[in-house]
């Protein structure tokens, strides 16, 4: 399950996560990203920043100034061959996306 805490994205830092990637806009507020917890850092996704393989976040913790942070993106993929990407960024705490993602239930009849 995503973590639930929320923040604002405070003008100046929209401004400047537009001026450093190609997006026409960013979000006036993020999730985080992680898979829930109440401490810690918190992770919200801007935007992706090009096909670098790296993403605008903006990371923040209680009420501390919250950062732009560029960060590579999370390599791991789920097991198999068609396996779900990791849509977080390396060296992540906690799971991997996909992993938090319910399995779904066999259909029966």
């Amino acid at each position: 399950m995503r973590c639930a805490h929320w923040r604002r994205v405070p003008l100046d830092l929209a401004r400047e996560a537009c001026e450093k990637s190609a997006a026409l806009y960013v979000d006036t507020a993020v999730q985080c990203q992680l898979s829930s917890h109440d401490e810690s850092e918190h992770f919200g996704l801007l935007t992706d920043n090009g096909p670098w393989g790296t993403a605008l976040w903006l990371r923040w913790r209680g009420t501390d100034e919250p950062e732009l942070l560029v960060l590579p993106d999370c390599p791991v993929a789920a097991p198999g061959p068609d396996g779900d990407g990791c849509c977080l960024f390396v060296d992540h705490a906690e799971q991997h996306t996909w992993e938090d993602t319910p399995e779904e239930a066999p259909c029966t009849s």
